[in-house]
């Protein structure tokens, strides 16, 4: 709903306020507030109604409105000139791209090969529900193109918490206040989670207790009572050593396990294996402090894990994922609201996906799958048909996706066609055939759901497009039009497709319509005011029961029961690897960033200052490196130029380069993910990004800055 606001005196200037939502890759969805004057917005803030988010707004999407009107906006549709990744463009009109993508298209789909040799690649550039999964999925479905695997972030550790608790629901955000013990595991709140920190801080001043296990010193670990940093990719051996010393000292909670839980005699004999004096020497810390750990765990009560994405990302990501997720059910956390543990809420809103995405338009054979996380190799080695046509929009890939100088071949590709839907010129858009002007969150609508809290935030259009940009929704409905299909549901407006999204009998969404969520900006989902979902087990699984043994885990050939499943490059599962590549590398989000949005925005770059990599002491002093030294990081895979921090921020034997920098604004033109590897993990097909040995070595004195 747009509000008027107020004006005294007798200015003629039109003044408005506006309801939006924050559309990126965040679990917070913050709902905003814009205000626009004379067609302008002037000012982007926070809703201090809304009651998680109050009105704060993190330091990326402060000054959001700088990014709708920066000069650097891509202002209309271009055709390439020069080479690939040249960046030399002319321009042409709406008219004319859309014909050529819409010729290419229905001629590769009419070709003996057929529509799966077009590949559309999307994420989270925006996570709204019209924008980024309605309208664009219809039409690829339509179109019989190759779908897309879309893994890159978070597919690895949602299947390990869907194995055993069913699905992606967890404690309620809002009561973390009421936790005596908070374990905040593989995330760093207040840089990727700050409205989550108030409910932390709240709870510290109550006199709980807050642990943060992290290979990294982050800023969230220095605000916590206890910092624990386990070697990267061990942290399922991390939970098993929990597990013994829980199991050992009998402090367990037999009535929950007995009547809630599957599996739970086969856990405790796994458990036996992982003593804590094992586990130290896997995760590279003390035993006491496993013991320690588990007896504040067991014991300390209401106890909740705030568990995050960034301990998935390496070869045994899904089972670390899922093993934490066990220890709730073996302590009985789970019977108070305050308890339990938290990956994501997303499996708690029942919208109807199917009406958003209308997956029924595939042709009777369902085409072929491409993990997004594989896109060098599905652009050089896939053959069967060869990817000839790759439609990007929301992504970034010539940046994001791993093992960069595989993508960067495929993108250089001369019979490969390239459209880019983009707000600026990125790393990707350089390599386009077609370059398409993107509306950015204020002059397009969107219904969000969140993933770290349970609210659903409408976002209205603030402005109209600036310049020629369209929005995702419009250009599908478009390509559709000149594609000549003839189904009712291209035709549905961005306001029918946020009804049908909101339209189900589940009692959660009874009361929600989208003409209350223009009214109020943002409403709870229709759960009880302390909602513990599993106090009386009704867990989502096949068994009902939180499965700590899964058959369907079996029948993939996977473990039923938890187990380490180590890092495919580690010293000690690739010692040949790490006799030449000694270094465990880590590119968490930088603190400005978010994936590779505004990482070409002044503030933002200002903030950042250089692409850098933290390095411990003793292994600078080992490299001959001081703080400032510009350094090469490399591996088999491909190098990369930095500029060395040393701090004992990293701990020995891994180094942290925050990311994901543009390779235009980097030196030499290339990104940490030159040094990442394609490699899938263990269940989910998730990204591996997180699971790669390097060097590093010290550049000539004369570049030292």
């Amino acid at each position: 709903m747009v509000q008027p606001f107020s004006q005294n005196g007798n200015s003629e200037r039109s003044l408005k306020i506006v309801r939006a939502a924050c559309p990126h890759d965040c679990p917070d969805t913050c709902a905003m507030l814009v205000t626009v004057e004379d067609g302008q917005a002037v000012r982007v803030a926070g809703d201090p109604d809304h009651p998680f988010t109050r009105g704060f707004l993190c330091t990326k999407v402060a000054n959001y409105e700088q990014r709708t009107h920066s000069p650097d906006r891509v202002r209309t549709c271009l055709k390439r000139e020069g080479k690939k990744g040249e960046g030399r463009f002319r321009e042409i009109s709406w008219d004319e791209a859309l014909d050529e993508i819409a010729s290419r298209f229905r001629e590769l789909a009419e070709s003996s090969e057929g529509a799966e040799t077009i590949m559309p690649y999307s994420y989270c550039g925006t996570m709204g529900l019209v924008q980024s999964q309605s309208m664009d999925r219809r039409f690829f479905y339509r179109l019989g193109a190759s779908q897309l695997d879309r893994t890159i972030c978070a597919s690895a550790g949602a299947a390990g918490y869907k194995a055993t608790i069913g699905l992606t629901i967890g404690t309620d955000p809002e009561r973390f206040h009421d936790a005596k013990l908070i374990i905040i595991w593989g995330s760093n709140t207040i840089s990727s989670n700050v409205h989550l920190w108030p409910e932390i801080l709240k709870a510290k001043s109550n006199g709980a207790h807050i642990i943060c296990i992290d290979p990294r010193r982050t800023r969230t670990a220095d605000q916590s009572d206890e910092h624990i940093a386990p070697l990267p990719g061990t942290d399922a051996a991390l939970a098993l050593g929990l597990m013994h010393v829980i199991f050992a000292e009998g402090l367990e909670d037999k009535d929950y396990l007995e009547r809630y839980t599957t599996g739970a005699a086969e856990l405790r004999s796994r458990a036996r294996e992982y003593s804590p004096e094992r586990v130290a020497a896997i995760c590279g810390l003390e035993a006491e402090t496993i013991k320690r750990m588990a007896r504040l765990y067991a014991t300390m009560k209401p106890s909740v894990i705030r568990i995050n994405y960034g301990l998935q990302r390496h070869a045994g990501g899904g089972m670390a994922v899922r093993t934490i997720s066990c220890l709730p059910a073996i302590t009985g956390a789970w019977r108070d609201p305050s308890g339990g543990i938290l990956l994501s809420t997303s499996g708690t809103f029942p919208l109807n996906y199917q009406a958003l995405e209308r997956s029924d338009l595939m042709p009777e054979r369902t085409p072929r799958t491409l993990n997004m996380s594989q896109l060098g190799d599905a652009l050089t080695s896939v053959d069967d048909p060869p990817v000839r046509a790759l439609y990007v929009y929301n992504s970034n890939p010539a940046a994001v996706a791993p093992d960069q100088a595989k993508v960067i071949e495929g993108l250089e590709r001369g019979d490969l066609f390239t459209v880019v839907h983009e707000q600026f010129m990125t790393d990707t858009a350089d390599y386009a055939d077609i370059v398409l002007p993107a509306t950015t969150q204020l002059e397009h609508f969107d219904l969000h759901k969140a993933y770290g809290h349970l609210y659903l935030v409408i976002n209205e259009r603030a402005i109209a497009p600036l310049h020629e940009a369209k929005c995702n929704s419009e250009v599908f409905r478009l390509l559709a039009e000149r594609m000549g299909f003839k189904e009712e549901c291209f035709k549905d407006s961005d306001e029918e497709i946020a009804r049908q999204a909101i339209a189900s009998d589940h009692p959660a969404l009874r009361g929600i319509t989208l003409e209350a969520l223009r009214e109020h900006g943002w409403m709870r989902l229709n759960l009880p005011e302390t909602f513990a979902p599993f106090a009386e087990g009704n867990f989502p699984t096949l068994s009902g029961k939180c499965e700590l043994y899964s058959e369907m885990l079996e029948a993939q050939g996977l473990p039923a029961v938890p187990e380490f499943i180590p890092p495919n490059e580690s010293k000690q599962s690739a010692p040949k690897v790490a006799h030449h590549y000694p270094l465990a590398l880590i590119s968490p989000a930088a603190h400005a960033f978010l994936n590779s949005s505004f990482a070409n925005l002044p503030k933002q770059l200002r903030q950042e200052l250089r692409p850098f990599v933290e390095i411990n002491p003793v292994d600078a002093e080992a490299r001959g490196i001081v703080d400032g030294d510009v350094v090469r990081a490399f591996n088999e895979r491909g190098s990369c130029t930095l500029h060395a921090v040393v701090t004992t921020r990293a701990r020995e034997g891994v180094v942290v380069s925050p990311s994901v920098w543009w390779n235009k604004l980097s030196p030499g033109r290339v990104n940490i993910n030159q040094l990442t590897s394609q490699k899938l993990t263990d269940m989910g097909g998730g990204a591996t990004f997180y699971d790669a040995l390097v060097e590093i070595e010290k550049q000539e004195e004369g570049m030292r800055n």
